[in-house]
């Protein structure tokens, strides 16, 4: 029963994602029309699409189980999400104004051209795919959990083999418009399956309502409601809740694949309607981290002591087979849609801001072609790093924002600043690297900001070099404020 509704309902909604892409747009003949649905997308589209591209495993599995394992620094889901939006407010608008007016695609596009650098595109694409690919790790171990359950007797290489296959499916077959037909329905699918699960876990476990199970497991696990939570030696206190949430807020929408979403809007309405709206879905991380703390007080244990498997486990345990079917189904959804459009960017950025400037005679089919070829080895890029990783969903995230916000003083500066030459942002960007990756200077940072997440250390310095470089050697540029 299990493998028959995962089936229905990720064959249905691909199904359905194609039609629904075949009838809105033709064929995708260039890049433009293939990784920004011909910039058409309007807000009931777009909406979903960006919600997509946020309420991913990340959000379910990783946070259910983050709760679970660790406590009340899963509350780090309610404030991201806020922050994000409300600096989405004022920064996406602008991203989508300076890209339809002269015609960008990728992140990269936008760099090399604001900043008159086609050598900078270059190195932003470069780090930008190694963003992407650390994102669709998550997607792709998520999706590798959703396979072994349905089939346990596969191991965990083949499950990963068969999660990557379906995203490269998906991707070569679609384009942007099906994915935001898919991502519509897993939106709607997930938001009536955790609703279900919270309505009904109290008495699952034993409780007579949602108010009794959080003060239930408040008397007999006081650690996991309160800071640092279940595992104080991790220093996971208000302090890093602080530094992480404004580290995830000002990444957001720095990643490529967001930057693409923003070229794809019809208009900067659609883009301001959305950030004003995008908030409510944090109301469903109360549900979410229910889930966890119910499976803690049920003393579920996850399999292997993998926290991403532990809301399966608990569904499994505590629930009828057809609802753990459905949920494994939405689950698939949650990481089969961003990881389709994280591996389309990835190609994007590939073909328009690596291949090209290499090969500039290359006409547009070839571009898209090389595009396409290069999701395979991205793709078999995210498998790799899946199989030798321990970690949970969450951390694995949390160094995907710390990588891409190496990119954010570039491009707040780009709005900000008039006189940002393209040596200080690489000068940021390469010190911000620095502090972030290497030891000695990773350890003197820890040292000095004690349990500050360390990707936030790393942005401010990358951009107080970034800064000061702009300030001492200033380089004219023009302004970017749309009209």
């Amino acid at each position: 029963m299990i493998l028959a509704l995962i089936l229905l309902i990720v064959g249905g909604t691909v199904a359905g994602s194609m039609l629904y892409g075949r009838r809105k747009q033709k064929r995708a003949q260039n890049m433009e029309e293939w990784a920004l649905g011909g910039r058409k997308l309007g807000t009931l589209v777009f909406w979903f699409l960006n919600a997509g591209e946020i309420y991913t495993t990340f959000a379910v599995l990783g946070i259910s189980g983050f709760a679970w394992a660790y406590g009340a620094p899963a509350y780090l889901a309610f404030c991201s999400v806020s922050l994000s939006a409300a600096i989405g407010y004022w920064l996406t608008p602008l991203i989508h104004a300076y890209g339809r007016r002269h015609r960008l695609v990728t992140q990269a596009d936008f760099f090399a051209h604001r900043y008159n650098s086609r050598w900078l595109g270059v190195c932003i694409a470069a780090a930008g795919l190694i963003a992407l690919v650390v994102y669709v790790q998550i997607q792709v171990t998520a999706l590798t959990l959703v396979v072994r359950l349905a089939a346990p007797g596969v191991g965990q290489g083949a499950a990963a083999l068969v999660a990557v296959a379906l995203m490269l499916m998906f991707v070569f077959l679609a384009g942007l418009r099906s994915a935001a037909f898919a991502a519509g329905v897993k939106d709607i699918l997930m938001l009536v399956v955790v609703i279900a699960l919270a309505w009904t876990v109290a008495g699952v476990v034993g409780e007579t309502s949602v108010l009794d199970l959080f003060r239930t497991v408040g008397d007999r696990f006081p650690e996991a409601v309160r800071f640092p939570g279940l595992k104080p030696e991790l220093g996971l206190d208000v302090t890093w809740l602080v530094t992480s949430a404004l580290n995830v807020a000002l990444g957001t929408y720095v990643f490529p694949h967001m930057f693409q979403l923003c070229y794809s809007a019809d208009s900067g309405d659609t883009i301001r309607r959305n950030a004003v709206f995008q908030p409510i879905y944090s109301l469903s991380y109360f549900f979410i981290i229910l889930l966890g703390f119910a499976a803690l007080l049920a003393g579920t244990q996850a399999p292997g002591g993998d926290p991403n498997a532990l809301l399966l486990a608990f569904v499994g345990e505590r629930y009828p087979a057809w609802m753990l079917g459905v949920l494994a189904g939405t689950a698939s959804l949650l990481a089969l849609v961003p990881g389709s459009v994280l591996l389309l960017t990835c190609g994007a950025i590939f073909g328009r801001n690596i291949v090209r400037p290499l090969m500039p005679s290359i006409d547009d089919r070839t571009e898209l072609l090389a595009s396409r070829l290069a999701m395979v080895v991205f793709a078999a890029i995210a498998l790799y790093l899946t199989l030798g990783a321990s970690g949970s969903l969450v951390e694995i995230g949390l160094s995907a924002y710390a990588a891409i916000g190496m990119l954010a003083p570039g491009v707040y500066c780009a709005f900000l600043m008039r006189r940002v030459s393209a040596g200080a942002v690489l000068a940021g960007l390469v010190t911000g690297y620095a502090v972030m990756w290497v030891p000695a200077l990773s350890n003197l940072a820890a040292g000095w900001f004690p349990h500050w997440e360390a990707g936030l250390v790393a942005l401010l310095a990358n951009a107080a070099v970034t800064v000061g470089l702009s300030l001492a050697v200033p380089r004219k540029a023009p302004s970017l404020q749309p009209a």
